[in-house]
């Protein structure tokens, strides 16, 4: 039998949002297989849907660049604490970062960093980046990139001085004020609601099966005495409720509750004459999965667990 340890506990109720003593007894049921634990408590009914956001950590800022509405780079750029994530050097720095990525053909962190450093071709990325780190003082990362480069639009959002970034791009035969207003207002959307997918379509059949699983013990623990029937409906209909939850197109658009993100792109493709497709998004949220410098949070735990 694995021994279950209190950073394990704090793990689980980082990833799942429930209760300690849940979390010690689904882990003892697991004999201490994380995934398994969380599968556990779902089928349970005892941890939200997804893995809570829970280890947000690292400070530091997203940023984007848009260039003619056809190119897009967003990028996160990592420091240890608040104070330099704010400082004016450290933001001009990652301002040259994301404009690097917009002018690169990099598909991967490596051959990124490997390149000529576009403020000064004499270095590589990463020795701009190290020269950096020395200046301010603190361990600096570029952690993320990606680029976007479409026949369509792409435009950008930033939420919260940098603390998440969006990018949305669309197929559109128009590209004036209003659409792209209209896609921004599609990029606060992301930011605020956080979807998985596009529409329906980008689900799997695999997340499909394995949800519908999932939410079948649930449905069955809480209704025992209901028959199958009756229960497959159940599941279909907190199936699609889940959908409208993680797929943009689905989703209420939050500025106007009458309308689904779709209706609203709808309705302002109609009134310019424009035929618009949501064709992708990219959210990065600063720190997300990264663990932070925390207090003894474990002892803490152990403590009340009485481990």
């Amino acid at each position: 039998m694995m021994a279950i340890t209190a950073s394990m506990v704090k793990e689980l109720r980082e990833m799942t949002g429930a209760g300690m003593m849940d979390c010690k007894k689904a882990l003892g049921e697991t004999n201490g297989d994380m995934d398994a634990a969380v599968e556990y408590l779902r089928k349970n009914g005892q941890a939200k849907a997804e893995k809570k956001a829970g280890r947000i950590a690292a400070e530091g800022i997203v940023k984007t660049v848009v260039k003619d509405d056809k190119v897009a780079s967003i990028v996160e750029v990592n420091s240890e604490t608040d104070f330099v994530a704010k400082n004016a050097d450290f933001q001009a720095f990652v301002e040259a970062v994301a404009n690097q990525v917009a002018d690169s053909d990099a598909a991967d962190m490596d051959a990124f960093m490997a390149e000529a450093w576009e403020a000064d071709t004499t270095k590589t990325v990463k020795e701009a980046l190290v020269e950096k780190i020395a200046v301010i003082g603190e361990n600096l990362n570029i952690r993320r990139f990606e680029k976007v480069v479409t026949d369509g639009c792409v435009v950008s959002y930033i939420h919260g001085g940098g603390r998440i970034g969006v990018l949305v791009e669309a197929d559109t035969d128009v590209i004036n004020d209003e659409i792209k207003a209209c896609l921004r207002n599609v990029a606060m959307q992301v930011a605020a609601m956080s979807p998985k997918y596009v529409s329906r379509a980008e689900v799997s059949e695999d997340f499909m099966n394995h949800e519908k699983e999932i939410l079948l013990a649930q449905a069955q623990k809480e209704n025992p005495e209901k028959p199958a029937n009756i229960i497959e409906k159940m599941i279909i209909g907190r199936l699609n409720k889940e959908m409208k939850e993680i797929c943009l197109l689905d989703q209420v658009y939050v500025q106007d509750s009458d309308l689904s993100v779709a209706k609203y792109v709808e309705k302002v493709a109609k009134e310019n004459n424009a035929n618009v497709t949501v064709k992708k998004f990219v959210r990065f949220e600063t720190g997300e999965g990264l663990e932070k410098k925390v207090d003894d949070f474990a002892a803490e735990v152990a403590a009340q667990a009485g481990m």
